[in-house]
C-alpha cells in the first residue's frame, strides 16, 4: 500500500504538515479549479486530466495501471459524438452545395432543352393545324355525294322512277282537266302555263334548294286562280290534284329539311373553323414576334392565302436553324453558357409557357372534325328517312328505293374514307403529343 502513496506520505511530511495545509493532491486539485477556463470543463475530464498529470510527474506512479474509464451514457462521450455529427452535417453540406453549383448549368441546359425542342414541334404544329382547317373549310361532302343529292332533288330527274314535272303535268291532265287537255284550247293553255311554270329560269336556278317545293306551290297558286274564271275546276277536283301532289310534297319536304340542316350545319362549322384560324394566327404571330422572326401580315387577301405564303418562310427546318445559331452564339469552347442564354432571351420563356393555348387548338379543331361526320351521319339518316316517304306514298317501288338508299350508303362511306385520308388526324394527334405544354418555365 505506502508503495503507491505520494512521496510525501512515504516520508511523513504528513506529520509534519500544518493543520491547515492541504495534502498534495488536493493541493493539486485546488490549483485546477482556481484557474478561470476549468469551469467549463465537465467535471469528470477534469478529474481524468487531475490524475493523469499526477500519473505524469511521479516516476513511481508510471507503473501503475490507469482505471478505465466507461464513456458509455457519460457526458464525455455524448460531446465527441455530438462533435462527429456536426462534423458529418458539414461533410454533407458541403457535398450538397458542391451538387448544387455544378447542377446549376444542368438546370438551365434541361429547361433550355425543353423550350427548344416544344417550340421547334409547335412549328410544325402551326403548320398542319393550318393545312386541316383549311381543308375542312372547303368540304361539302364529295362531288359523287352531291351528284347524288342534287339528282334526287331535281324535278327533271328520273332518279326514283319518275320526274316531278311529268308527274304534275300528268295529275293536271287526269284530274283536273278529266283527261280533257287536247280537247279545247282553254284546257291546252292550261297545260301549256303549267308546263312553263315548271320551266320557269327562276326555278331552273334552285339547284339545290327547293325547286320542287316551289313549283309544286306555284302550279297549285296558278289552278286555283284559274278555277275562278274556269267552271270545269271544281273544288273536288282541286282538292283531289292537291291531296295527290302532297305525296310528293312531303316527299320533297323531308328532303329539303335534310339539305337545309346539313348546310347550315357546315356554314357554322366553317365559320368556327375561321375563328379557329383567326386565333392561330393571333398565336402564330406572337411566337415569331417573340423570336424575332417577322410576323404574318393580314393584306387584302383571304387569311388562308396569307398563312399559306407565310409557311414558306416559317417552317420547321428555319426554327431549327434559329436556335442552332442561338446555340453557336452563346458557346464557350465546348460548352454553352445555358443561363446567360435564356437571361438574355427570356421571351423564350413566354412562348414556352404559351403553348398550352395551341394544343387547346388542336383540340378545338379535332371537336369540329368529329362535328363534321356526325353532320354527315344525320344528313345519311334524313335522307334516308325521306326516301322511305317516297316508297310509302307509292311515288318509287321498294326495289329502287332500296338501290338508292344502299348507292347512298356507299357514297357516304366513300366521302368519309376521302375527307379521313385527306385531312389526316392522327398526323395532327402525334406531333401535338411531343409539345411537352404542362412544363412551365419560370
Amino acid at each position: 500500500m505506502l508503495k503507491h502513496l505520494p512521496t510525501e506520505m512515504k516520508h511523513d511530511k504528513r506529520l509534519t504538515a500544518k493543520p491547515d495545509e492541504s495534502l498534495p493532491l488536493v493541493h493539486l486539485a485546488q490549483r485546477f479549479f482556481t484557474t478561470g477556463w476549468i469551469k467549463f470543463i465537465p467535471a469528470p475530464l477534469v478529474l481524468l486530466f487531475t490524475f493523469q498529470t499526477v500519473y505524469a510527474q511521479d516516476p513511481e506512479l508510471k507503473g501503475t495501471v490507469a482505471p478505465v474509464i466507461k464513456t458509455q451514457d457519460t457526458t464525455i462521450r455524448k460531446l465527441l459524438e455530438e462533435v462527429q455529427r456536426i462534423t458529418d452535417n458539414d461533410k454533407q453540406n458541403s457535398n450538397a452545395i458542391q451538387a448544387l453549383l455544378q447542377g446549376k448549368d444542368f438546370d438551365n441546359m434541361t429547361k433550355y432543352d425543353l423550350i427548344k425542342n416544344n417550340i421547334i414541334n409547335a412549328s410544325e404544329t402551326y403548320y398542319l393545324l393550318n393545312k386541316k382547317i383549311i381543308d375542312l373549310k372547303s368540304r361539302t361532302t364529295t362531288n359523287n355525294l352531291d351528284v347524288f343529292i342534287t339528282s334526287l332533288n331535281n324535278p327533271e330527274s328520273k332518279a326514283l322512277g319518275f320526274s316531278l314535272s311529268d308527274r304534275i303535268v300528268e295529275l293536271v291532265e287526269k284530274i283536273i282537266l278529266k283527261n280533257k287537255g287536247d280537247k279545247s284550247e282553254k284546257n291546252s293553255k292550261i297545260v301549256e302555263s303549267t308546263k312553263s311554270i315548271i320551266n320557269s329560269p327562276i326555278f331552273q336556278s334552285f339547284t339545290s334548294l327547293t325547286p320542287p317545293l316551289a313549283i309544286a306551290n306555284s302550279v297549285m297558286n296558278f289552278l286555283h286562280s284559274v278555277s275562278v274564271n274556269n267552271k270545269q275546276i271544281n273544288q273536288k277536283s282541286l282538292q283531289d290534284f292537291e291531296k295527290e301532289l302532297n305525296k310528293y310534297v312531303v316527299y320533297y319536304t323531308a328532303l329539303n329539311d335534310a339539305n337545309q340542316k346539313f348546310e347550315y350545319g357546315l356554314n357554322f362549322n366553317k365559320d368556327q373553323l375561321s375563328l379557329l384560324q383567326d386565333n392561330l394566327f393571333d398565336h402564330l404571330s406572337f411566337t415569331a414576334t417573340s423570336m424575332k422572326f417577322p410576323a404574318p401580315q393580314k393584306g387584302n387577301q383571304s387569311l388562308s392565302q396569307t398563312m399559306n405564303e407565310y409557311f414558306i418562310d416559317f417552317r420547321k427546318e428555319k426554327v431549327v436553324d434559329y436556335f442552332n445559331k442561338l446555340e453557336e452564339k452563346y458557346s464557350k469552347g465546348k460548352r454553352i453558357d445555358y443561363e446567360s442564354l435564356l437571361r438574355e432571351n427570356s421571351s423564350l420563356k413566354e412562348v414556352n409557357n404559351q403553348l398550352e393555348d395551341l394544343v387547346l387548338q388542336t383540340k378545338r379543331f379535332e371537336n369540329l372534325y368529329n362535328e363534321y361526320f356526325t353532320l354527315l351521319d344525320s344528313y345519311y339518316t334524313k335522307v334516308n328517312n325521306s326516301l322511305k316517304i317516297a316508297q310509302d306514298n307509292g311515288l318509287a317501288d321498294k326495289s329502287i328505293i332500296d338501290t338508292k338508299q344502299a348507292e347512298f350508303r356507299n357514297l357516304k362511306t366513300e366521302a368519309v374514307g376521302e375527307i379521313q385520308a385527306s385531312i389526316n388526324i392522327r398526323e395532327l394527334y402525334s406531333n401535338t403529343e411531343k409539345i411537352k405544354y404542362r412544363y412551365r418555365i419560370f
